[in-house]
């Protein structure tokens, strides 16, 4: 973004004015680059010379910020005092008690005598602004009949930079994973809290809460059994054998107990002889840890004693452990309150899913049973898809079966922030833990849409080797009018942003050799080509970009007001196109 500062006067008749002599700009031709916050300083010499204006008169130089015909910003004013008009200002100050408003920052001056006057100002493009000119109007005061004696144009603002759509130019990660037929392994586990009669290991579903214990199990497995698509690879159930009692009696029994789950199992299932080898039982002892966590849970005052026990005998089994705790003084409380009164039968389990192998497999079956698919199948699915609607739902879906796919939230994001729904799309990206190093651009273009730029610079920044990443730090460098870095970032890539970075570094030369290369000749290109033309004083080159550009009705109204264009605005080519004249 630059202020160039021309000096160049448009003279009015004036009594007071003494035709032929100017007000003269030092230091001519300047560029300023604008800070990120949009702001510049102006510092220009205003040299008046000698009897430019009478010695009854008071000068004013007034320089403002306008938008094509709007007034955007008025600036402080010089004011010079001749001779008379001072004495003429002091007496009317003491007889007629007039209060001269000016007072306070006019300068008593010579008028037979020429002045160099420094003007220094803040200058600050609003947001919203493309572009304008800083104009002064040179005036007089005292004689009577004297009113615009000069207009001074100061400078023209040229705001390149805001050509580059950042949220349009981002470049995003598309994932698309190799598809590789894997075997889609499942497993599951649980427990059931079964009550048997003393010493028994027959299944009675009328004692304690056996009916719904059993129950629980038959929903785990018969799915899996009476599904098509599913192969039971294993189910393994474990008795476990009760602390209380001897070992040598309890593990046999506990197996036993097992044994009978698996057996009620086949039967309620009506499992086939050929998949009733896939069962199998053993047995494995319960230790005294969950009486003494029951004891703790419970705030016993024996605890401790109960505790040092196991811990002492650590390397010996229940039996062991069991003979001391029975002789604990608690130990009547430890039986009825602590020992489990339910016998626990866990089992585990595993199973295969058919893969699918062709893409009209998969398709079909999409439809029919999503749920049997693994993720690597359901993202198949998504490239087979035609439009961004179909891809969006198997994206969806994919998430609902797999909460963590990365991949799968960032492509949605992908397309979400493509339809300008950036925040659906970081509640969807957000759903997932972290982000993967092929996510990371998409975290970063998510910071820039909701204009945290430090978050999306200090991310980009850790995958500064990929091109891409270094593009897109660019182009937030750009947003954040760190121009000089975005310049030494975009270069390389030789795009019409590239360009962009150029002009606003006051680099023409290399942004008309940039747009050379680029073949494009979108609207947006054919206006960057006309700058850089403008600034090299290509002016019939200029005005056909110009004409090509204006069929973009956004930047055909920029084109009203781009200073670098103010030469060429009386040009017919160019009033037909841009003002439709």
């Amino acid at each position: 973004m630059t202020l160039l500062v021309m000096a160049s006067t448009l003279p009015t008749g004036c009594a007071s004015h003494k035709q032929g002599r100017q007000i003269e700009l030092e230091p001519g031709v300047q560029v300023l680059t604008l800070d990120s916050a949009r702001k510049a300083e102006l510092d220009v010499t205003f040299n008046v010379p000698a009897r430019y204006f009478s010695k009854r008169n008071r000068l004013f130089i007034s320089p403002a910020l306008y938008s094509g015909d709007s007034l955007i910003k008025e600036y402080p004013e010089v004011v010079l005092d001749a001779p008379v008009f001072t004495k003429k200002t002091l007496r009317a100050a003491v007889l007629e008690k007039k209060i001269d408003p000016v007072a306070l920052k006019s300068k008593k001056v010579s008028n037979r005598v020429s002045h160099s006057v420094p003007y220094h100002q803040t200058i600050e493009l609003p947001e919203g602004v493309d572009g304008g000119e800083i104009i002064a109007n040179v005036t007089t005061d005292g004689c009577g009949v004297c009113a615009g004696i000069d207009t001074l144009y100061l400078a023209g603002v040229s705001n390149p930079v805001t050509l580059i759509d950042v949220k349009e130019s981002l470049k995003l990660d598309w994932i698309e994973p190799e598809f590789k037929i894997k075997p889609k392994i499942r497993s599951g586990k649980g427990v059931a809290r079964l009550q048997f009669v003393i010493n028994r290991h027959d299944i009675r579903r009328d004692l304690g809460n056996n009916k719904s214990e059993l129950d629980t199990m038959l929903a785990k497995l018969g799915p899996i059994l009476s599904d098509s698509l599913a192969t039971l690879e294993y189910v393994r159930i474990t008795g476990v054998a009760s602390a209380d009692g001897s070992l040598r009696i309890n593990t046999p029994l506990a197996r036993n107990r097992a044994n009978s789950a698996k057996e009620w199992l086949i039967n309620e299932l009506g499992i086939p002889a050929s998949v009733q080898s896939r069962f199998s039982v053993s047995s494995r002892p319960e230790g005294w840890e969950p009486v003494l966590e029951a004891m703790r849970a419970a705030g016993d005052p024996d605890t401790a004693s109960v505790a040092r026990i196991l811990e002492k005998y650590a390397d010996r089994n229940d039996d062991v452990q069991e003979y001391y705790i029975r002789r604990l003084r608690c130990w009547g409380r430890v039986r009825d309150n602590y020992l489990q009164k339910d016998r626990n039968v866990e089992y585990v389990y595993s199973y295969q899913i058919k893969s699918f192998t062709t893409d009209e497999e998969l398709l079909d079956m999409y439809g029919k049973r999503p749920d049997a698919f693994s993720e690597d199948e359901l993202l198949r699915v998504s490239t087979l898809k035609k439009t961004d609607a179909e891809k969006k739902e198997v994206y969806r879906t994919i998430l609902h079966y797999f909460p963590q796919s990365h991949v799968a939230a960032n492509n949605l994001a992908v397309l979400l922030l493509r339809e300008g729904k950036e925040d659906e799309a970081r509640e969807v990206f957000d759903s997932v833990k972290g982000y993967s190093e092929e996510t990371l651009k998409t975290k970063a273009a998510l910071y820039v849409y909701n204009n945290e730029y430090e978050k999306a610079v200090e991310l980009l920044e850790t995958d500064i080797e990929d091109p891409e990443a270094r593009y897109n730090l660019g182009l937030v460098k750009a947003q954040m009018r760190q121009l000089d870095e975005a310049y030494e970032l975009l270069a390389p890539f030789g795009d019409v942003n590239s360009a962009v970075a150029a002009l606003s570094v006051n680099k023409n030369e290399e942004a008309d050799r940039i747009m050379k290369g680029v073949a494009s000749k979108s609207p947006q290109c054919e206006y960057v080509r006309a700058i850089a033309a403008a600034r090299l004083s290509r002016g019939d080159e200029a005005v056909g970009h110009i004409v090509e550009a204006a069929a973009d009705s956004t930047l055909r109204e920029r084109a009203k007001i781009e200073y670098d264009f103010k030469p060429y605005r009386d040009n017919a080519d160019f009033r037909e196109a841009v003002y439709k004249q």
